[in-house]
């Protein structure tokens, strides 16, 4: 317990203080204002369609970088001062997330009516804005590669600093796009905005720009790919499946509710993402790195609930002070018109915190690298999400939705559970922490 708090004291809050914090504050605050600009020049149908297209996007940058970000970051920081080494993880990097970035942009833009139908459905007409996205997708992998680089030589601050910028930009074209061109704007928003990033990009470029010369064609190494498929392989499950089963979600919605309830649910949804970004940055913040450096079942199982007692306390006062501010937070977020919202909070609130009780545990499948547990967890919430989804929401309308979330997370806290039941609950005979 005393670790835990001085490591708070003493590293997360300082770093979160600051920079990092700056760059939460920043995104949530673009948030609400976008929300905003949204809910009184568009609507909620509006809202639906936007959820789609971004849920879409999240999913293709995922594909465009190969999953690579992660387990880049990670191999840069181990092999920075051997040049040889490095020099083959960026050019297998580089040409790998290139060609994946490119395939992908070639296949949406030759299939943008077919991506339309899905995200949209056949009623609306937005293949220019797919066209769009496709031919500004290489620039986020790139973006991605630059921001991997400087991560991995631990250049935080300017890294922080750059991303805020990026978000202010973002931010001012988005809300002039909307208020000039409505949907369309919000719409050529969301594809346009990560490129705006490019400045990340171009810096990164110029601060590192000997590491340029080290990207060559003839060092890449397959042996490489095959180190990092772990990690590609667990990102793009976690990051792939989740947005495709919300679309799938949100477009049964659509078609056995109405346009305006799929608006109200993506709403919801956003709000729920606003007080999460906290949450998650202290979690990446503290367990993953704490829980590399552990060795022992009882290591874990004291920092598991450490956390559980210092800071879900603090999380669960916070969600509940959202619960009974609903009333107000749905004017002050959206408007009048996404009333029907406030019925949804109670369900997504629940879920939530049972989806970061679990999320603490569950990043010791990252720590550990149990690639195989992770990867079959995550399709299980995956799977019992659009199940639970859909059977409640046909039995009780739009709460059914949040309904399947709280299900679906709280299912996956007892999987979880169920793991790592003999560390957390169990008698400790044999302290090795990869005997599960």
């Amino acid at each position: 317990m005393k670790k835990f708090i001085h490591y708070i004291n003493n590293e997360v809050l300082v770093k979160a203080a600051s920079l990092n914090t700056a760059n939460i504050s920043v995104k949530i605050i673009a948030g609400i204002l976008i929300s905003k600009f949204i809910a009184i020049f568009i609507g909620p149908e509006g809202m639906a369609l936007i959820g789609n297209l971004r849920n879409f996007l999240s999913a293709l940058q995922s594909m465009a970088i190969a999953g690579l970000y992660n387990g880049l970051v990670k191999f840069i920081g181990r092999c920075k001062n051997d040049a040889l080494a490095l020099s083959k993880t960026l050019s297998t990097s580089f040409y790998f997330g290139f060609f994946a970035s490119m395939t992908l942009a070639f296949l949406c833009y030759y299939n943008a009516e077919a991506i339309n139908n899905f995200i949209f459905a056949e009623n609306y007409n937005y293949v220019y804005v797919i066209e769009t996205m496709a031919i500004v997708l290489p620039f986020y992998a790139l973006n991605m590669f630059a921001f991997s680089i400087m991560n991995g030589f631990s250049k935080f601050k300017i890294l922080l600093i750059i991303n805020i910028i990026g978000q202010i930009l973002g931010l001012l074209v988005t809300l002039l796009l909307i208020w000039q061109e409505h949907i369309d704007g919000a719409l050529i928003a969301v594809v346009i905005s990560p490129a705006l990033n490019l400045l990340i990009t171009l810096v990164g470029i110029l601060y590192r720009k000997n590491l340029m010369s080290s990207i060559k064609i003839t060092l890449i190494d397959f042996s490489v790919v095959q180190k990092l498929s772990p990690y590609m392989m667990m990102a793009l499950v976690s990051s792939i499946a989740i947005p495709i089963v919300l679309i799938l979600i949100r477009n049964y919605i659509i078609d056995e509710i109405g346009m305006k309830e799929a608006g109200y649910w993506q709403a919801m949804n956003r709000v729920s993402d606003y007080y999460l970004m906290f949450i998650n940055s202290l979690i990446t913040l503290y367990i993953l790195p704490r829980f590399s450096e552990i060795n022992t079942k009882t290591e874990f199982r004291n920092e598991v609930f450490s956390f559980y007692k210092t800071v879900m306390p603090f999380f669960a006062v916070i969600l509940i002070i959202i619960f009974l501010s609903r009333s107000v937070l749905v004017n002050v977020l959206f408007s009048e018109d996404f009333k029907p919202v406030e019925e949804l909070f109670g369900f997504q609130i629940l879920g939530d915190f049972m989806r970061v009780l679990s999320m603490v545990i569950a990043y010791q499948f990252l720590a550990k690298k149990m690639f195989a547990h992770f990867i079959v967890i995550e399709i299980f919430l995956f799977v019992i999400m659009y199940v639970s989804s859909i059977y409640f929401i046909d039995v009780f309308g739009l709460k059914g939705a949040v309904m399947g979330h709280c299900l679906s997370y709280f299912m996956h806290f007892a999987i979880i559970l169920l793991i790592f039941g003999s560390s957390l609950f169990g008698v400790i005979s044999n302290e090795n922490i990869d005997e599960f």
